[in-house]
């Protein structure tokens, strides 16, 4: 096959795309480079439909690759890629969110997208990449798919907006907003930010729009070149075949389920998801029993009219009442629940309501109710991660668990799965602009928000939760952060806002659009559409609804703590922090951490040391961490003349005098005549091994240390200092004259061996 290859500039950087060279069995592929960084992108479709489908089978897979980065990482004994990372996972869902809207609504052929780095330089991100080229291999194939779209990622510094940023500018940025689509729409936002104010968060979307309108030309150019024919659609499997005789029976139920919905649904508020299935299912089996005997004929009993009828509403009827939801919302403003568009279902909150926890919180909104916990750690508690891009730890992490009974469902319990693991980042990261720095709080922090009921935005709920417990812990957060998601009634031509979003609001037509935010500015913002974009009108309809609901949240969360706790749960340990010269480091760590160890096992604490020399006691006990921080800094002191030590041991008694330990690796030495103002007969008239007194430091000769106890006592009135006596050396005196000879002393001639 002949290789293609285009070029182009995307803000400033070459972008190349080359269509030929790599996975030809794929429907389409195509790398995409921007600098050195190269990503793969597949995109595959099945012939055929599993049985049984309900929903659009679409797999969007983000591959890690550690050559891509020159390194070999992982386990010592799996050296190869396993499970994808969290960072792999998020940017497969990202992707997802983007393309998923622009395919046929019906379509149950399996679709696969594989976005693989083979190359990343450090300075271009792959996540941008893999979006552009997860686009381009799709709008050149031959599956179905209403492009094109690109992605775009806007940054800021110093208060200039940057397209694609460098990973570099990213880590000073106070934007990072990700989004999929074109200069008129956008299909999917993930985005993270320092407390952003909304015009300028409304100002990067407007530049990220027009930023991508180059780039979707340059797609146009691809597909005309290399795209290929997309397949008919009578090729296509789809969700549901219907027969004449179908039609026509839908077209009569739905004109009987017309007039009763106003009764039965839109009568009087129906404020319970519960409430609102039973209505539905009495409408349906009213509406069965209504048209079984009108089927009923020769070759059909009413038995087989019922199951028939049954088969066919399960096909459509749910979809239906969502229209006519969506329908009473454009036509009248009327919600199932009776709240008004920019209303929000009832809230609430609390704190400390678990025991022994060292912080939790409650948060409700309608029936969607999280409790949320926080846990404080040791600093060497934190979470390694190791990923293609980056090896790190975090300080603080965030998970979300949903199990089954928060929706009333039963169901196998199979741990944390991709929707898990996103709503739990996107909770993390709208807190992460409020936490106290390492320096301020040094504690690891982990909190875990239970989903106890689900019905719309769990996450946003968890957010809440989060911001609770937090609080409630005693973490010295600098403002509370709430959550709100905006949905969207459309019919392809008419569109309205929705504040906090639930059930039978979010189908077609709709969007999940979550922000986090505090007072001062957005902090996180996601967003997925079952539309085929939101246009920039409805993006600014958004904001401030979203910012009337957010303000009436925060008030909840700040009349129920208005700020964090003083102190720390009685159950949350305490942690000690001092800071010794880096180059003492070894001397607490000991000969293969022996030193470090013993004292953990001894005190029972948990101790870290950093590279700068910033040490970490971590105890539930004051008094063992004390001792521990004592030791630690007997061992790294270093020793001055005038020194005072108040409880120095006496470890060794000699005829002149006393040794006594005044660090782990420094004794000194106390004379006989510095025990006291005048003469003592005997060192153990005073002291005895294992004695603690207290000394000064008189003198430090050639690492010889020297201490008085008569140095610290009043001295006598008249009184006349004795000199001291020299110390006698043990064996007979040294030859001063031989002593000063250079080599062996002279013996004489040698003796000849006769001799």
């Amino acid at each position: 096959m002949k290789v293609e290859r285009f070029e182009t500039d995307y803000a400033g950087k070459k972008v190349i795309v080359e269509y030929g060279r790599l996975a030809h069995q794929a429907d389409a592929s195509v790398t995409v480079q921007m600098g050195e960084t190269m990503v793969l992108a597949t995109a595959t479709m099945s012939d055929s439909a599993r049985p049984g489908m309900d929903f659009f089978p679409l797999m969007v897979d983000y591959e890690e690759r550690y050559s891509a980065v020159g390194k070999i990482k992982g386990p010592r004994f799996l050296k190869r890629e396993g499970r994808p990372s969290n960072e792999a996972v998020l940017t497969g869902r990202m992707i997802d969110r983007g393309i998923r809207p622009l395919f046929p609504d019906g379509l149950r052929n399996e679709v696969q997208v594989i976005i693989m780095p083979l190359s990343v330089d450090g300075e271009n991100k792959p996540d941008i990449v893999g979006m552009i080229a997860a686009t381009i291999a799709l709008e050149i194939s031959s599956i179905p798919f209403d492009g094109p779209i690109t992605g775009c990622r806007i940054g800021m510094v110093n208060g200039e907006y940057i397209i694609n940023p460098t990973a570099e500018e990213l880590e000073f940025s106070e934007l990072n907003l990700m989004v999929m689509g074109d200069s008129k729409r956008i299909t999917m936002v993930d985005c993270d930010a320092r407390e952003l104010d909304d015009d300028s968060m409304l100002e990067a979307f407007r530049i990220a729009m027009k930023s991508m309108d180059p780039m979707i030309k340059f797609v146009k150019k691809i597909k005309k070149k290399v795209g290929k024919e997309k397949i008919p659609h009578d090729q296509l499997k789809w969700r549901a075949s219907f027969t004449e005789e179908d039609v026509k029976i839908m077209e009569m139920i739905k004109k009987s389920a017309k007039k009763q919905l106003d009764k039965y649904l839109f009568s009087t508020p129906k404020g319970s998801k519960g409430e609102r299935k039973r209505i539905i299912h009495e409408l349906e089996d009213r509406l069965i029993e209504e048209m079984k005997d009108k089927l009923k004929t020769k070759d059909r009993s009413a038995e087989e009219a019922e199951m028939y009828l049954r088969d066919l509403m399960q096909k459509f009827f749910f979809d239906f009442i969502e229209d006519q939801v969506t329908e009473a919302i454009l036509e009248r403003d009327q919600r199932v629940d009776g709240r008004k568009l920019d209303e929000i279902r009832p809230l609430s909150a609390e704190v400390g309501i678990i025991p022994r926890t060292h912080g939790s919180g409650l948060f409700s909104r309608g029936e969607t109710q999280v409790l949320s916990f926080c846990t404080l750690g040791a600093p060497g508690d934190d979470l390694l991660v190791e990923t293609m891009e980056n090896d790190g730890k975090k300080k603080y992490f965030h998970h979300y668990n949903f199990l089954p009974f928060s929706v009333g469902e039963v169901k196998p319990i199979r741990g944390a799965g991709r929707r898990e693991i996103g709503h739990g980042a996107l909770a993390e990261k709208a807190l992460l602009p409020v936490l106290p720095s390492q320096g301020e709080f040094p504690y690891t922090i982990r909190v875990v928000s239970e989903v106890m009921g689900s019905n719309g935005s769990s996450s946003m709920a968890s957010t809440c939760g989060s911001t609770l417990a937090l609080m409630d812990a005693g973490v010295p957060i600098r403002r509370p952060v709430a959550g709100m998601a905006m949905g969207l009634a459309s019919d392809g031509k008419r569109w309205k806002v929705l504040t906090d979003l639930q059930d039978m609001e979010d189908g077609k037509g709709g969007m999940d659009f979550k922000f986090t935010s505090t007072s001062e500015g957005i902090t996180a913002i996601q967003m997925d559409s079952k539309t085929a974009g939101l246009t920039m009108d409805i993006i600014k309809a958004t904001f401030p609804q979203m910012r009337k609901a957010i303000n009436e949240v925060l008030e909840v969360i700040t009349k129920t703590i208005p700020e964090p706790r003083k102190e720390l749960s009685i159950h949350a340990p305490r942690i000690i922090s001092l800071t010794i010269d880096p180059e003492k480091i070894g001397d607490v760590i000991g000969p293969g951490g022996k030193m470090i160890r013993g004292m953990c096992e001894d005190f029972d604490v948990q101790i870290d040391v950093e590279d700068d020399g910033t040490v970490m006691i971590t105890s539930e006990d004051m008094t063992n961490a004390h001792l521990a921080e004592k030791k630690i800094r007997s061992i790294v002191r270093t020793l001055e003349v005038g020194d005072i030590f108040e409880d120095a041991e006496v470890v060794k008694i000699m005829p002149f005098g006393a040794f006594v330990k005044l660090t782990e690796k420094i004794d000194g030495l106390l004379h006989v005549s510095e025990l006291e103002w005048g003469h003592v007969d005997k060192v153990t008239d005073k002291v005895s091994v294992g004695d603690k007194i207290r000394v000064k430091v008189i003198a430090i000769d050639r690492g010889k240390v020297e201490v008085s106890m008569k140095a610290l006592m009043p001295r006598p009135e008249g009184y006349q200092d004795r000199p001291r006596k020299p110390q006698r050396r043990s064996g007979p005196p040294k030859n001063r004259q031989s002593s000063s000879r250079r080599g062996p002393p002279n013996r004489g001639p040698p003796r000849s061996r006769r001799d």
